[in-house]
């Protein structure tokens, strides 16, 4: 009975994978000094841009790339390898209240900061 098991688990561990765990291509570019996991058609928001709405932009720092098992490691960047991507809006971030006091002199300060983004989204991932 025992082997009636196992025989059984060997088949269900050889079964195709299901489809939400296909294998997709995905990389770990860096840009305004922050890294981001990225694959194609994902929509990311990164530090504002200097390239205007609806133009395309590409990232040549790309860390790391790849898909499943096969994985290529940068040191530190990959040669040859850039994400292509295209900007869909730029805009700014809720407002972040910072309020400075020293305690007995009567000083209080209050500054409000907006960080501006932008939106691109990832239309291509080339590995050399």
């Amino acid at each position: 009975m025992a082997q009636d098991v196992k025989r059984q688990r060997s088949v269900v561990d050889t079964a195709p994978p299901p489809w939400y765990r296909t294998v997709v291509m995905y990389a770990i570019i860096e840009t305004g000094g922050k890294q981001y996991r990225v694959a194609e058609g994902d929509v990311i928001r990164c530090d504002l841009l200097t390239s205007d709405v609806g133009s395309d932009v590409t990232f040549e720092k790309v860390v790391l790339a790849g898909s499943g098992s096969d994985v290529k490691v940068g040191a530190p960047v990959l040669d040859g390898a850039s994400v292509s991507g295209t900007v869909l809006r730029h805009g700014q971030d809720k407002k972040i209240l910072v309020f400075r006091y020293k305690p007995k002199k009567r000083v209080r300060k209050l500054n409000g900061h907006r960080q501006r983004f932008a939106e691109v989204k990832i239309t291509k991932i080339t590995l050399p």
